[in-house]
């Protein structure tokens, strides 16, 4: 199989950013202040009263050494912020030649798509009642339309309509106006009786002719056609001939009246003002979009407060609807009216099962919004909150961005399951640190574990940042993470994805609950910098199961339906609701589908892809193959036991087994000699390769603030360099141990 990467996007490419002075969107600050200069001046000096900027002021320090009539450059900052940004703006107040739905090929799909099921629907709908209820109808009404017909033929032959003004001149006994009226009726009624014997001649000849002469085929169609004008005529006012075909809105073209009513319904109008229309109705995707500028006063916001109202107007759900504000103006809002509710439509598999690798330094799919584009996740530099009520998919969610994870072998995973539910057990393949429930078995302790994952991290973000500065600037440039430097495995500082669902079962735990919860608070807050994410998950997100000290810590928030706007405001943080994002209008049947704020410039919705317990499975058989492949299957994946709880003792013990004078000291001889001083404790450690042996040593002593550094050594007349410490800092993480101590 070829291998290949999920959703690569190319680099875009930058942008110039220049500022062009032959092009202002708005003229310069005109001198008017200026004394009189001459008429010639020298070259590079305005004349007094040209558009000029502003020279600095001679009392200002950073002004001296300017001489009078010296050319100055004018500062920057007197241009316009952006000639770039100006055109942008002109750029999308002018409308397209063509329409999106023209234009893009995906635009064009959806309209071809929409056109076929639209007039499918109808004419299979009148098709199906053709047969036993429309040719009934017909012949059922026929003789009453020959009967109205020809009533109506006769009345306009003998002018009945005039008959009421001859009997009010009778009853008046106005002799004059009634013998003008006879004579009026009298030669209408000569004119339209040979207007009608030639018609009825003409007709029966007609007749005739097409039933000697006309095939058989022509003949029952006419006859067909005569019968069904007949049918029609005799057809009751409140029962048609012809049934309206019940097709949802999805399937009625959407119109001007449509959308002024409903503006009217939901009160945005007024007598004196109604909305304006600054570009037609028409289709974009699966669904309308309507721009609308509302009355002068009304705003976005009052169309979003009046969403329910505007849905009912236009006759739909509320799901169906969506705004945009749009930042040409304060009053106008664009629609975006959905032909079905598209958040009850699955989004499908992800497409994590037809890819060998993903590259976690780069956006991968998460999902689609409303309306079916992809939405790329991304968690560099940042961490995740899940929060949702339980059986919404809020799991499956965190999950899939897990996943994404393993596909990357140069990822790290750290796993915890609160719940202990099966949902994670497969990831026990490829995480680094894994553990389910809270609950003690078989010897093994998954808050302990936790812990102790929590304090290793710490201590490795810590390391993170000092060993970051001190890289060359040839290796790391700008003193931050790089995918090469993730990548290499001698640096060892992978990106780190920390997942932890259902945290409120740890944070609630009554021993070790302000531990981990101050560990969590420090990691999300600090870790992202250096490439370690947390993502957290829970099903309580109030302030007693998952304080908000750790919730203010999440750049991003993802809400999926919860029960009441408070909590949607709790999980997206505050002001959420007022921007219009309210995760408890989701409905119980829009699973898997929340609200992501903080992971880009937009907030919008996303219904996350589905990858269930088999497509797990297999998404991580080949992520830990990847891993083998790659060299990168480390910790508990690959039966690495983590190190024992090392006790404050390892900082005395070490110092025991320093040379007298010796500054520095390489780790892996640290190791051999505290194997002799207390085999039975570092015995393991000693019998270890000399990399694994010197980390071992350098994640015992993270915790305290003890970090390692390369030590160079002549041997033989070749220089070695290894990792090692310094005694002065080990001096130093003593002396801090002894203060606590003494303080406790």
């Amino acid at each position: 199989m070829t291998e290949t990467t999920v959703f690569t996007p190319p680099d875009e490419p930058a942008g110039t950013g220049e500022r062009t002075a032959d092009v202002l969107p708005f003229p310069l600050k005109k001198d008017t202040t200026s004394p009189a200069a001459p008429e010639t001046p020298a070259e590079g000096v305005v004349k007094p009263g040209e558009w000029e900027a502003e020279l600095p002021d001679t009392d200002d320090p950073e002004a001296e050494g300017l001489t009078e009539g010296a050319t100055v450059d004018p500062p920057r900052e007197v241009y316009p912020p952006s000639v770039a940004e100006w055109m942008e703006a002109k750029d999308k107040a002018r409308f397209a030649v063509l329409p999106d739905w023209v234009k893009l090929p995906d635009q064009r799909k959806a309209v071809r798509r929409w056109a076929v099921r639209h007039y499918s629907a109808v004419m299979g709908y009148h098709a199906v009642r053709l047969p036993c209820i429309y040719t009934p109808k017909v012949l059922w009404y026929s003789p009453r339309g020959a009967w109205r017909w020809s009533a109506a033929i006769g009345r306009w032959v003998f002018d009945s309509e005039g008959k009421s003004l001859r009997l009010a001149a009778v009853a008046a006994e106005d002799a004059a106006e009634y013998l003008k009226l006879s004579r009026q009726r009298n030669d209408r009624v000569r004119l339209r009786g040979i207007v009608a014997a030639i018609a009825s001649l003409v007709g029966l000849a007609a007749a005739l002719t097409l039933y000697v002469m006309a095939p058989s085929w022509m003949l029952l169609l006419a006859v067909a056609t005569l019968t069904t004008t007949l049918g029609a005529v005799g057809a009751p006012a409140d029962r048609p001939l012809i049934d309206l075909a019940k097709v949802t809105f999805r399937k009625r073209r959407l119109s001007s009246d449509i959308v002024i009513r409903a503006h009217e319904a939901a009160r945005l109008t007024s007598k004196d003002q109604s909305i304006a229309f600054p570009r037609p109705i028409g289709r974009d995707g699966d669904g309308w979009r309507v721009v609308v500028d509302l009355p002068y006063g009304r705003t976005f916001e009052d169309a979003l407060n009046a969403h329910a109202r505007l849905a009912s107007g236009m006759d739909i759900a509320p799901t169906q609807l969506f705004l945009d504000k749009d930042e040409t103006s304060g009053r106008r809002v664009s629609y975006w009216i959905a032909d079905r509710d598209p958040l009850a439509v699955p989004s499908g598999k992800s497409p994590l099962l037809g890819a060998t690798r993903v590259d976690f330094w780069k956006p991968f799919p998460w999902g689609v919004d409303e309306r079916g584009n992809p939405v790329m996740a991304t968690l560099l530099w940042l961490s995740l909150l899940v929060g949702a009520v339980p059986r919404q998919g809020k799991t499956f969610s965190a999950r899939t961005i897990a996943l994404a994870a393993a596909l990357d072998p140069y990822v790290r995973l750290y796993v915890f399951d609160g719940k202990a539910s099966p949902d994670w057990r497969r990831f026990a393949l490829v995480a680094h640190r894994i553990a389910f429930g809270i609950v003690p078995k078989n010897g093994f302790d998954p808050v302990g574990h936790l812990l102790a994952s929590l304090r290793e991290l710490k201590a490795d973000v810590e390391d993170r940042y000092h060993r970051l500065s001190e890289l060359p600037l040839h290796v790391c440039p700008e003193g931050k993470l790089t995918p090469e430097i993730s990548r290499d495995k001698k640096l060892n500082m992978p990106l780190t994805l920390f997942v932890i669902d259902e945290v409120q079962e740890y944070l609630q735990h009554p021993e070790h609950g302000k531990e981990i919860l101050s560990l969590l608070v420090y990691l999300a807050r600090v870790a992202p910098a250096v490439g370690v994410s947390v993502m957290t998950s829970t099903q309580k997100p109030d302030d007693k199961a998952c304080p908000s000290e750790l919730r203010d810590q999440h750049q991003a928030r993802f809400a999926l339906r919860v029960g009441a706007y408070q909590v949607s405001d709790t999980i997206l943080g505050a002001g959420s609701y007022s921007e219009g994002l309210d995760a408890s209008k989701l409905l119980k049947s829009h699973k898997g589908v929340g609200l992501l704020k903080g992971m880009s410039d937009d907030s919008g919705i996303v219904r996350t892809y589905l990858a269930d317990g088999r497509d797990a499975e297999r998404i991580l058989t080949r992520a830990a193959a990847l891993r083998e492949a790659e060299g990168t299957l480390t910790g508990d994946a690959a039966g690495e036991a983590p190190a024992p709880e090392v006790s404050a003792t390892i900082l005395d013990d070490v110092a025991q087994v320093l040379g007298k004078g010796e500054a520095k000291v390489w780790s892996e001889t640290i190791v051999d000699r505290l194997a002799d001083l207390r085999p039975e404790a570092y015995g393991a450690w000693a019998e270890l390769e000399p990399k694994p042996k010197a980390e071992a040593l350098s994640n015992a002593l993270k915790p305290f603030g003890v970090g390692t550094l390369q030590i160079s050594r002549r041997i033989d007349g070749e220089q070695v360099n290894k990792r090692g410490i310094k005694r002065e800092d080990l001096a130093t993480a003593i002396t801090q141990r002894n203060k606590k101590r003494d303080a406790g």
